[in-house]
């Protein structure tokens, strides 16, 4: 079931939601959630065109970038809690703890077999009217691929650290919504533990695909 979902997101756009916040927090004021993913997004794009390890699918140096980019800007416990929904409160904070370090191992696998596909791909923004005094912020944009426009939007919240994104948007999908399905059924049917298997199962599935 989880393998199904990450169809939608399996895809540079995906990539470019988490890597899009990271860099922009050493290089530009933070302050501005439409700066920031401007200008990290088409650092990121630059990146990845100029080195042919990580378009030839090099895993250590895709790894290493998503790694350096995302884990200190990504809030993977808010992402795992809204994706968990109602059935995050049912889990111990061990439990917690457990499925938000494998959600987040499998989004970083997802992003690193991701990241070798940036090409030639452009993005386009649309107006953000956001305010200084917003919290949470909504960057839509669209990603033209090979002619055809592809959504893809970015939830981020403002944090004492700066920005975090928290959610993307894929063609009207939002990824904690696309897992909320998913893992209110398998705690409905197995229990909490039983996310934590699947979790567990999908990222050594992945881990040994690519040994």
């Amino acid at each position: 079931m989880l393998k199904r979902l990450l169809v939608p997101f399996v895809s540079v756009f995906t990539v470019l939601a988490f890597t899009g916040t990271a860099q922009a927090q050493q290089a530009t004021d933070a302050s501005s959630p439409d700066a920031l993913v401007k200008t990290v997004v088409n650092d990121v794009m630059a990146s990845v065109r100029a080195d042919k390890d990580m378009q030839a699918g090099n895993l250590g140096k895709i790894t290493a970038l998503v790694e350096q980019k995302i884990l200190p800007n990504a809030n993977f416990g808010k992402t795992t809690q809204i994706a968990m929904g109602r059935n995050w409160s049912k889990a111990t904070p061990e439990q917690q703890k457990i499925i938000t370090d494998e959600f987040k191992t499998l989004l970083i696998r997802t992003y690193a077999g991701a990241i070798a596909q940036i090409r030639d791909q452009q993005v386009q923004f649309r107006p953000y009217r956001g305010t200084a005094e917003d919290t949470d912020a909504t960057i839509r944009t669209q990603v033209i691929n090979k002619g055809e426009p592809i959504q893809m939007d970015y939830r981020l919240e403002k944090t004492a650290q700066g920005w975090k994104v928290y959610d993307i948007n894929v063609l009207g999908a939002w990824l904690t919504e696309a897992y909320k399905g998913s893992f209110n059924t398998i705690v409905t049917q197995q229990g909490v533990d039983g996310v934590i298997k699947t979790l567990q199962d999908r990222n050594r599935q992945l881990a040994n695909a690519k040994s």
